[in-house]
């Protein structure tokens, strides 16, 4: 079989042409034979033998690969991957060749191969990371510090425990909000289902008998009209008010902030929210700080995973003042979303110069809070949302039987 092959020498010159082997292996160890390093190798079918693509089957490509995302369990093997091998003392460039050979998805598949080939040339893996958009800034600056201090291991370690907590943390807000979302699209649909089928139903009857309704009656009934009659323009409105709200926080700042902050006052959610989000800070900013990064830098980096903008603008402030020699607890005590407990330990932290461990506790400790208050928000949640649809049902229930034995008394007077 024939195949076309990019390679590079010890020397790190590059080098195309075709060989044929009997198979991918085959190919691989005939260059490796001859001094060569395999960057790309394509090919591997006789043209007798080759079957024409189906159109179906065709990539589209064209897409720029710097600026695709990665999901996060797929960042996480990779980074528990890259850090068992560097432990096992493989090579760096050994390591890349056993992801790139072991991944499926084209995607990534492509964005390993082009990072190899910047090893190949001398490019550090911290920056040949930093060119795609796939590897956040705390993955890209905990890898630069461990190429500084030479524990590459360790720092892809690091960034696999980031990974996973954020993932971990991400389930558990995911978890929360599941439940009652499910139970309010079944409201919903509830009431489309008796405002379409039910109600019109018993409103011709109770008209035909002519009979005196109850209020609630009248009142459900001309509910269910309304819907029935003007459901395009509830919709609309609907449409409109979900569009504006989603132009006005992307692009509108202060009415961002302004609604960040009000969700962060929300009871229960509220607390919920800023337990998570000091959580995520306090991990990232323990990472970063025993990985070596510059303290200013670890909380701008931190400062930026907060997806909070209230909260991110009084962590900007908080970085501006540091910058000028303050102190993190001293900046962080001026703010009330930063509760006494976090600045007094950060202060000791800073203090006994184990800003690390104090942060890395602290992380923990938000960490089982949020697990705990995401576990109460969920039981008090569920049976809150069973009231509200017992409630919708049994009004339209009431409204419908209530009637009901006026007509029985017309039918059995006559």
């Amino acid at each position: 079989m024939r195949y076309q092959y990019t390679a590079v020498d010890y020397r790190h010159k590059k080098s195309h042409g075709f060989l044929n082997a009997d198979s991918k292996a085959d190919a691989i160890a005939r260059l490796q034979s001859e001094g060569l390093t395999a960057l790309s190798l394509t090919g591997g079918e006789n043209k007798a033998q080759a079957e024409p693509t189906s159109i179906w089957k065709m990539e589209i490509t064209g897409s720029d690969i710097h600026k695709a995302k990665i999901k996060k369990k797929k960042l996480l093997t990779i980074m528990n991957q890259m850090g068992i091998m560097m432990k096992a003392g493989v090579s760096l460039s050994m390591a890349m060749e056993v992801l790139i050979s072991g991944e499926k998805d084209k995607k990534v598949k492509q964005i390993l191969e082009e990072m190899n080939s910047d090893l190949y040339t001398g490019i550090p893996i911290s920056e040949a990371m930093a060119k795609f958009r796939a590897f956040p800034k705390i993955v890209t600056n905990i890898i630069q510090s461990g190429e500084a201090n030479g524990r590459l291991d360790t720092a892809f370690e690091r960034c696999a425990k980031i990974l996973d907590k954020e993932i971990e943390l991400t389930a558990k807000l995911k978890g929360a909000t599941g439940y009652p979302i499910f139970l309010l699209c079944l409201t919903l649909l509830l009431m489309m289902i008796m405002n379409v089928f039910v109600l019109p139903n018993f409103a011709n009857i109770f008209k035909e008998f002519n009979t005196d309704l109850p209020v609630i009656t009248r009142f459900v009934m001309a509910l269910s009209s309304f819907i029935m009659a003007k459901w395009y323009f509830i919709l609309l409105v609907v449409f409109i008010l979900i569009f504006t709200f989603i132009i006005l926080k992307k692009k509108y700042a202060p009415f961002a902030t302004a609604m960040d902050r009000m969700f962060l006052r929300i009871p229960a959610v509220g607390s919920l929210m800023r337990q998570s989000y000091i959580a995520r800070l306090c991990r990232i900013m323990s990472s970063l700080v025993e990985s070596g990064v510059d303290i200013v830098k670890a909380l701008e980096i931190s400062r930026d995973v907060i997806p909070n903008r209230y909260m991110k603008e009084q962590l900007t402030q908080i970085v501006s003042e540091v910058k000028f020699g303050s102190s993190i607890n001293a900046s962080m005590a001026k703010f009330p979303i930063f509760d006494a407990l976090l600045v007094s330990m950060i202060k000791v932290g800073e203090e006994s110069g184990m800003l690390f461990e104090t942060l890395d506790k602290m992380a923990s400790m938000y960490e089982q809070q949020t697990d705990e208050s995401t576990k109460k928000l969920t039981s008090a949640l569920e049976p809150a949302m069973t009231i509200i649809i017992a409630v919708i049902v049994g009004t339209v229930v009431i409204s419908i039987v209530v009637p009901m034995f006026s007509i029985y008394s017309v039918i059995s007077g006559s």
